[in-house]
């Protein structure tokens, strides 16, 4: 009797922790909605920071986080579309980039958490109630709150091409981000004696219009301005411009590894990066209303020589002095 009752203790024993083991809870796997507006091949340096930044908090695509990918392929009146599929999906948390992807994501829902990436104004755009304390269920990171960076680019543009005269400018009208840079680049190129020849993009037939317009308008130099439209659609961009062999600046150093010329600007892959902090931070507990929307921290000037070579152009020593990455 004896013998048969420590038999059976003992495999009491041996079986307790497998039967605890499988009585404890699986890990959580949160669900994150990726709402943007082009393709996994523009966003890919966006999409790599993100994840990256995801990583370093303990968080691993297929292990405790899915994600919900919805992209817009350049088509922003998709957006909403996809946004109300998210919302349906019961995601935890939307990534929205964009200025459009989060006005689509913000009427989608007001119970989600939303976190915006590489955005313009949002408190002009009447997404957050202020900057400090947005407010409601979204909150994120701007990517264009340096208006005096299209001011920048042009001043950049006459170190380059000091004789000039004449510069083209190609902006969405209605972007916010787009309307604050023109300003301070307009009012620039006054005070330099510099004619500015604007050219509007608000959607992709617009766009290759405003292209096909450019050379009409004999410029000197081009500048686009901040706008994740131009963005999006920034190899049909840099690719007419190599047609017309115009020298050009952009905003985001994309363009340039795409084949652009120059391009200054903040670093909108850091803006995903950084996204992911506030990711873990709600899914802490923390509300979108109380975590303050953040601006640029990183700048970067970046210049591709191989095509300044090919355009017969030579980049100033003390500008390549200053520039964060050269490409030869």
């Amino acid at each position: 009797m004896k013998r048969r009752f420590f038999i059976a203790g003992l495999v009491g024993t041996t079986l307790w922790p497998l039967v605890a083991r499988a009585q404890q809870p699986a890990t959580k796997v949160h669900r994150i909605g990726w709402l943007v507006t082009g393709t996994p091949t523009s966003y890919r340096l966006s999409l790599a920071a993100f994840l990256d930044g995801l990583k370093a908090l303990g968080y691993v695509e297929g292990q405790n986080i899915s994600i919900e990918y919805r992209w817009a392929e350049g088509d922003v009146a998709q957006l909403p579309k996809l946004a109300n599929e998210l919302v349906e999906q019961k995601v935890d948390i939307i990534l929205a980039g964009g200025s459009v992807g989060a006005e689509a994501a913000k009427h989608a829902t007001s119970d989600i958490p939303i976190i915006a990436a590489g955005v313009g104004g949002l408190v002009q755009l009447g997404l957050v109630t202020s900057l400090a304390r947005p407010g409601g269920n979204l909150t994120g990171f701007v990517a264009a709150a340096a208006p005096e960076t299209g001011a920048k680019r042009v001043q950049i543009m006459k170190e380059i091409v000091p004789q000039a005269k004449r510069a083209a400018v190609l902006w969405n009208p209605i972007s916010s981000a787009s309307r604050l840079e023109w300003a301070t680049a307009k009012e620039f190129s006054d005070e330099n004696n510099i004619v500015v020849v604007p050219r509007e993009a608000r959607d992709e037939e617009e766009l290759r219009n405003a292209l096909a317009s450019i050379p009409q308008s004999d410029p000197d130099f081009l500048v686009v301005l901040s706008d994740p439209f131009t963005f999006t659609y920034r190899k049909v961009i840099v690719e007419a411009v190599e047609r017309f062999r115009l020298p050009s600046i952009y905003g985001y150093r994309e363009f340039v590894e795409d084949g652009g010329m120059i391009s200054y600007g903040p670093i909108i892959s850091d803006t995903y990066r950084r996204a992911a902090g506030y990711v873990d931070k709600i899914l802490r507990g923390e509300k979108p209303a109380d975590l303050p929307v953040q601006f640029p921290t990183k700048f970067e000037l970046v210049v591709n020589l191989k095509t300044a070579k090919a355009l017969g152009l030579d980049i100033p020593a003390a500008l390549l002095a200053r520039a964060d990455e050269v490409i030869e």
